[in-house]
């Protein structure tokens, strides 16, 4: 069995993967307008490489979708009322994509549209939700579990499907995916939260027992960063490509390495936030 892991491919992984970790957490330690700035720029490399997949990276709403990422980060750094602006700033977005696909009609199909919308959705709003996470009390604390749920459940399905995968999960989407792969992604992914939750459960103000809550969030977290992953796969499918590009090495691009973080990512943060508000 291990055999299965000593491959160039595997060590080419960990090596790009360990420099993008380091990254993160020069990110995410100091947090504030550093994580913002970082949130920005990976935002904006994801929108890019989902408008290429689907062709409107160089198209004029495609700029549109890079404008309003822009515009949508520059309201976080200025506006302390964060979602209350989120809402009309999103439906001006789409009223420009709108007004474009009306005033150059019939250049562009209402497919384009939507898919210039749920770009900056997917990559752009949804990943802001690691410095929302960061920024709250204690939010050094629990945004790891953004990635103890979608990095560390991955490794712990990839482990698991290597040593005992036999039933396929998603054959047509990812056939390398198995069951119980899945199962260990998320055993291991509620052992890490509990872990984590225990070592700094006196530096955490929760109504539940930290070990307990992160457990549970992170259990949750694993089932939900597999569907991320599987939607970014679907796509991948749909548009019969490998990689949305190559700028991590071994990993692939931005939306290959984050897709499950993006989709983990407001979903830790809303079930934070059930904890806090009705657990008490």
């Amino acid at each position: 069995m291990i055999s299965k892991f000593a491959n160039k491919s595997f060590f080419l992984r960990l090596g790009s993967g360990i420099c993008l970790i380091a990254l993160i957490l020069g990110a995410i330690i100091p947090g504030g307008c550093i994580l913002l700035a970082a949130s920005l720029l990976v935002s904006l490399i994801g929108v890019f490489e989902l408008y290429r997949v689907l062709g409107i990276e160089k198209r004029s709403l495609g700029f549109t979708g890079y404008l309003f990422t822009l515009l949508y980060y520059l309201a976080i750094y200025y506006s302390s009322r964060n979602f209350y602006i989120m809402m009309p700033l999103l439906v001006l977005f789409l009223i420009c994509l709108l007004a474009q696909y009306v005033f150059t009609f019939p250049n562009f199909k209402t497919q384009d549209v939507s898919n210039a919308f749920m770009g900056m959705i997917y990559a752009g709003v949804m990943l802001s939700f690691i410095y929302f996470l960061r920024e709250q009390v204690s939010g050094q604390y629990f945004v790891w579990l953004i990635f103890l749920s979608s990095w560390g459940s991955d490794t712990c399905a990839y482990v698991a499907g290597v040593a005992f995968g036999k039933h396929k999960m998603a054959p047509v989407l990812s056939p390398k995916k198995s069951i119980e792969g899945a199962v260990g992604g998320v055993i291991g992914a509620a052992t890490l939260g509990a872990i984590y939750g225990a070592v700094f459960s006196e530096k955490i103000s929760l109504p539940v027992k930290p070990a307990i809550a992160f457990a549970v969030i992170c259990a949750v977290g694993a089932l939900v960063s597999m569907v991320g992953d599987l939607a970014a796969s679907a796509i991948k499918r749909d548009h019969e490509i490998k990689d949305y590009s190559n700028l991590i090495p071994g990993h692939g691009g931005i939306m290959d390495r984050f897709d499950s973080v993006i989709y983990v990512a407001p979903i830790i943060w809303m079930l934070l936030g059930l904890v806090q508000e009705f657990i008490s």
